[in-house]
C-alpha cells in the first residue's frame, strides 16, 4: 500500500515515451549542430568475377576503409571473405571507386575512419553487376547498371 509520501514509478509506456523523446531531442540537436554521417554518392559497377559466375559460386566480402574529408575511399582492406580467394579483388575495386558526400561535424567536412561494408555476390541478380571487358577490351553488351550499394 502506498503511503502519503510514496512515489509511484512511471508506467512502461511513459518510460518508453520518455526514452523516445530524449533520443529524438538528441538527434535533432545533432542536426542543428551540423553533424551528418558520410553519404554514398556513387561509384563504378561491381564486376562479378567470370570464373566465379561460370562455376556458380556466390559469396560476400567485408571491407574496412576510411573516408577522407573530400569523400574519397582510402586504406581499403578485406576484413573477411566467403569463400576466400574469389571475390576480394572485385569487392576492393568497387569500394575504392565509391565517392561520398563527406561527413560533417560542426559545419565542417571531416574524415570518417573505420567504416565497414559488406559486398555480396549473388547469381541471378545480374542487374547489380557490370559485364567484364571482352578480349578486345570493349565492355560486354550489358548496360551500365549504377553504383554498388551497401556502404555502412
Amino acid at each position: 500500500m502506498l503511503g502519503s509520501g510514496a512515489r509511484r514509478r512511471p508506467s512502461v509506456a511513459v518510460r518508453v515515451f520518455g526514452f523516445f523523446f530524449a533520443f529524438l531531442a538528441a538527434h535533432l540537436a545533432g542536426c542543428a549542430a551540423g553533424v551528418r554521417p558520410p553519404q554514398l554518392e556513387g561509384g563504378t559497377d561491381l564486376v562479378y568475377p567470370v570464373q566465379a559466375r561460370a562455376a556458380g559460386v556466390e559469396g560476400r566480402v567485408v571491407v574496412r576503409y576510411d573516408i577522407t574529408r573530400e569523400g574519397r575511399v582510402v586504406n581499403a582492406a578485406v576484413v573477411s571473405a566467403e569463400p576466400t580467394g574469389v571475390f576480394e579483388d572485385a569487392a576492393l575495386a568497387a569500394v575504392r571507386s565509391w565517392r561520398f558526400r563527406p561527413a560533417v561535424a560542426q559545419g565542417e567536412a571531416v574524415p570518417a575512419p573505420g567504416r565497414r561494408s559488406e559486398v555480396t555476390f549473388r547469381l541471378g541478380d545480374d542487374a547489380r553487376y557490370d559485364k567484364p571487358p571482352t578480349a578486345d577490351g570493349a565492355a560486354d553488351s550489358g548496360a551500365n547498371n549504377g553504383p554498388v550499394s551497401g556502404a555502412r
